[in-house]
C-alpha cells in the first residue's frame, strides 16, 4: 500500500534536525521519502492525508507495562504496594484466562492509541494471547519475559525467546527479563543469565521500586538489588530496569558500566508512594531514559503526555531547580529512547528506510497555541485530545476519534465488562 502524508509539519526526532514542512512517503510497512513537497506523476497513492499543518512526528513508545491489568483499573487504589499486589492484585490476576488477556489487551490498545503510543513493552502472562490481540489489532507489542516463583520455567523462557524473535519484521518481538529480584530464586536468575550469555542478550527486570525492597535484599545478600543481579552476571549484554528509585553509589556504577537503560514510571510510583526516580542524576551520568505508564492498575491512565509532563515536573522540585530536565530531554525518552531501550531501533525517528509508526497532533487545539515552539508544548500543555491520528507499520489504526481495528470499541467494551464481573464481581 502507497501512502502520502502531506502538508504537514515534520518532526523526525533525527539529531540535530529541525522541524520541516513537507510530506512523508510510505510503501507497506517503511518510510521511503521525508522531505519537501515533491511532484512524481508516474507514483499512484492508494491514501492521501491532507495533514493540514499540523504535527507529524514517531510514535510514543510505552517501554514499561502491564496491559492486560486494565480489568483492574480503578479495583485496587489507595494501598501499599505490598497489600495491592498480595492482596488484590495477585489473587485477581489467579482467575484470568487467555481469552481474558486477549481482550483486556486489545482495551489497553484502544488508550493507547488515542495517547499516540505505537509500541508497548508488556510484561504479563498468556503470551500467546497477547500476541495474539497485538497482532489481530495491528499493534507493535515488544514482550519482556516476566518469569518468577510463582510460575515460569527457563526451558519455556527459551522457547519464548525464539518464537517470538523469529521474524523481526513482524509486530511481535521479546526481551529476556524476570518480575523482580524479591520474586524470583537466585537458581532462577542465574537460568535468565545463562541465556542473556548464550544469545548475547540484554535483560530487563523491576528493580528499586521501594525503599523496603532495596532494605529486604540488603538483609537477604548484603547487596542492593541491582549489584546482587549484576553479580549474577545478569546483565553482560546490557538491558534496562523498570523504575530505578531507590539507588546507591553502586547501583549508579552498576548502570552506566553495564549501558543499562533506565525505565521510569512517574505516575505509578506516586501513585503508591514509592517514591520519585533521581532522573537528573541519571542524565547527568549520561544514563539513557525512556518512560513507561506501568500498568492500568497502578497508574491508571495509560497516557504519554502525563508521563512526559511528571518526568520533567517532579524533578524541577526535588532538584529546586527549574531548569532541571528539560522539556526536548524528555520528548527523546518518549520516542527515540524508549524505541532504543525495547529493540526497536527501526522504529526510532521518521527517515527513509525506517518502520512507518507515527502521529499526528493537532496543532490546532488552544492547548497548542501559540505555536512558540511546538515541542515544548507536546510536554508542558499536550494531551490525548491532540491526537488526530495514530499509524503503526503504515496502517491508519485511529483517526480523528475513530478506530480501524478487526473488533470495535464496543465488542472490547463488552469482553473486558464480563471478565470484571467474573471475577471482581462488579
Amino acid at each position: 500500500m502507497n501512502t502520502r502524508i502531506y502538508n504537514v509539519q515534520i518532526l523526525t526526532m533525527e539529531e540535530g534536525r529541525k522541524r520541516i514542512v513537507g510530506e512523508v512517503w510510505i510503501e507497506d510497512d517503511r518510510i521511503v521519502y521525508v522531505g519537501q513537497p515533491r511532484n512524481e506523476e508516474n507514483r499512484k497513492w492508494d491514501l492521501e492525508i491532507d495533514g493540514e499543518q499540523n504535527l507529524l512526528m514517531p510514535g510514543f513508545k510505552n517501554a514499561h507495562t502491564h496491559s492486560a491489568m486494565t480489568f483492574l483499573r480503578s479495583h485496587a487504589d489507595d494501598m501499599k504496594l505490598d497489600d495491592w499486589l498480595h492482596k488484590k492484585v495477585f489473587p485477581a490476576e489467579a482467575c484470568l484466562t487467555g481469552e481474558d488477556v486477549y481482550w483486556l489487551t486489545k482495551l489497553a490498545i484502544l488508550e493507547y492509541l488515542t495517547s499516540g503510543i505505537t509500541a508497548m513493552f508488556d510484561m504479563y502472562m498468556y503470551r500467546a494471547d497477547g500476541a495474539r490481540a497485538a497482532q489481530d489489532a495491528g499493534f507493535r507489542n515488544v514482550f519482556c519475559e516476566s518469569i518468577n516463583d510463582f510460575g515460569g520455567t527457563i526451558e519455556q523462557v527459551e522457547a519464548d525467546y525464539l518464537t517470538y524473535n523469529q521474524d523481526k519484521s513482524k509486530l511481535i518481538s521479546y526481551q529476556l527479563g524476570f518480575h523482580a529480584e524479591y520474586t524470583t530464586s537466585r537458581e532462577k536468575m542465574e537460568g535468565i543469565a545463562a541465556l542473556a550469555a548464550k544469545y548475547k542478550a540484554p535483560v530487563y527486570v523491576h528493580c528499586s521500586e521501594t525503599k523496603q525492597e532495596v532494605e529486604d535484599c540488603k538483609n537477604r545478600t548484603g547487596m542492593t538489588p541491582p549489584v546482587y543481579m549484576d553479580s549474577l552476571g545478569l546483565f553482560q549484554y546490557g538491558g534496562g530496569l523498570f523504575h530505578g528509585v531507590h539507588m546507591e553509589d553502586a547501583d549508579f556504577d552498576v548502570v552506566k558500566n553495564r549501558g543499562l537503560y533506565i525505565v521510569t514510571n512517574p505516575a505509578s510510583n506516586l501513585k503508591l508512594a514509592s517514591g520519585i526516580a533521581p532522573i537528573k542524576k541519571y542524565l547527568d551520568m549520561q544514563i539513557p531514559i525512556a518512560i513507561g505508564t506501568d500498568g492500568p492498575a497502578s497508574n491508571n491512565c495509560l497516557d504519554m503526555f502525563r508521563e512526559m509532563f511528571l518526568v520533567t515536573g517532579l524533578q524541577k522540585v526535588v532538584c529546586e531547580d527549574p531548569e532541571a530536565v528539560p522539556a526536548l530531554e524528555v520528548l527523546k525518552m518518549a520516542t527515540v529512547n524508549g524505541a532504543h531501550a525495547m529493540g526497536l531501533t527501526e522504529c526510532d525517528t521518521l527517515e527513509v528506510g525506517k518502520k512507518a509508526d507515527m502521529i499526528l497532533i493537532d496543532l490546532k487545539q488552544p492547548n497548542m497555541q501559540p505555536m512558540q515552539h511546538i515541542e515544548k508544548n507536546l510536554v508542558y500543555s499536550g494531551s490525548k485530545q491532540n491526537v488526530k491520528m495514530t499509524m503503526i507499520a503504515g496502517k491508519v489504526l485511529y483517526r480523528d476519534g475513530e478506530f480501524y481495528l478487526d473488533s470495535s470499541r464496543d465488542e472490547i467494551y463488552r469482553e473486558a465488562e464480563k471478565t470484571v464481573r467474573r471475577i471482581l464481581g462488579e
